[in-house]
């Protein structure tokens, strides 16, 4: 046991950071995202509340995070479940685990990313091997086993931090609350800002210009209705203070609800273009169309953003 984390939770924990990084290669189930490492690292934990809270800070971290090709990025699932775990076991306020644990265990867990794919080159060459050779069985093996050095290369560091760095994290956390609450205020703030940082990082390469309209309209619609769910819901909280008759729960406009308005202007607007598409009939009947020259796709504009084939 290390700290407040009890054995079984340092076990259950490192099978999901294997999971993850699997998942997020193969099945694609979005188990692999930080704001279901915080659900599952908070349900482990026993306050789903405070891991909802740092895995979401950190989804909205690395909204704009991708990678290409062999590039590596950094693990936001493992910081999440190492911050989440912590910040729960020892009484970390939660913004700061994700500024002073969640964001550099995820810079660092790049290291051992590339320490994963450079392993895996084995099997890759092994399968090469069996492929010349006509060895089928042998492929379909050197496939699966090339599953080994991704999982290894998150549960190792997951499980040594987990198991032995509680009581490092403790003592750390009490120096913050102590003799450093300067610094654990400026961690929390950080730790406040990130997801503004990750919405700036995908605003930027989102085509802005474009959808601009989309863009102000999305965001007057969330500012009026929260001002108006959120005053509605003070006027019953207080009504019910003054009368105890008064049973109503006002509570805020649930996110599902805001998804499903931009839902439906993305569908019209999908619509729209479709409807604004030759159909082949029409092609057929104006015969053959003189070839075009093709222009250069995911072109950069001059403010940085990237159009694609939006149109």
């Amino acid at each position: 046991m290390s700290g407040n984390i009890l054995l079984w939770q340092v076990i259950v924990l490192t099978f999901y950071s294997m999971y993850q990084i699997i998942d997020d290669l193969t099945f694609i189930s979005s188990l692999a995202q930080p704001v279901w490492a915080g659900l599952i690292t908070g349900a482990v934990m026993g306050d789903v509340t405070k891991g909802l809270i740092i895995g979401g800070s950190l989804q909205l971290t690395v909204l704009g995070v991708g990678t290409f090709g062999g590039a590596s990025k950094i693990d936001a699932n493992s910081g999440t479940i190492l911050a989440t775990a912590f910040s729960i076991s020892s009484g970390m306020n939660a913004q700061t685990a994700v500024a002073a644990i969640g964001v550099p265990v995820a810079s660092l867990m790049i290291e051992t990313d590339v320490l994963g794919r450079f392993t895996n080159t084995y099997f890759q060459h092994r399968i090469d091997r069996t492929i010349e050779e006509e060895n089928y069985h042998a492929f379909e093996r050197n496939y699966l086993y090339g599953a080994i050095p991704w999982a290894l290369s998150r549960c190792i560091p997951v499980f040594i931090a987990l198991q032995f760095g509680g009581g490092l994290v403790t003592e750390i956390v009490k120096v913050l609350d102590t003799k450093m609450v300067w610094l654990s205020n400026g961690l929390a703030t950080a730790g406040a800002l990130l997801p503004a940082v990750g919405f700036a990082i995908l605003l930027r390469y989102l085509p802005v210009k474009k959808h601009f309209a989309y863009l102000i309209l999305g965001f007057t619609l969330t500012a009026l209705l929260t001002t108006v769910f959120t005053n509605v819901q003070t006027l019953g909280t207080s009504m019910a203070k003054v009368s105890n008759s008064f049973s109503n729960n006002f509570t805020a406009l649930p996110m599902v609800a805001i998804s499903l308005i931009g839902f439906s202007f993305a569908l019209s607007a999908y619509k729209r273009d479709v409807g604004n598409l030759p159909s082949s009939t029409d092609s057929q009947q104006n015969g053959p169309s003189q070839p075009e020259q093709s222009e250069p796709k995911n072109t950069k504009d001059e403010d940085g953003e990237i159009d694609g084939d939006e149109d």
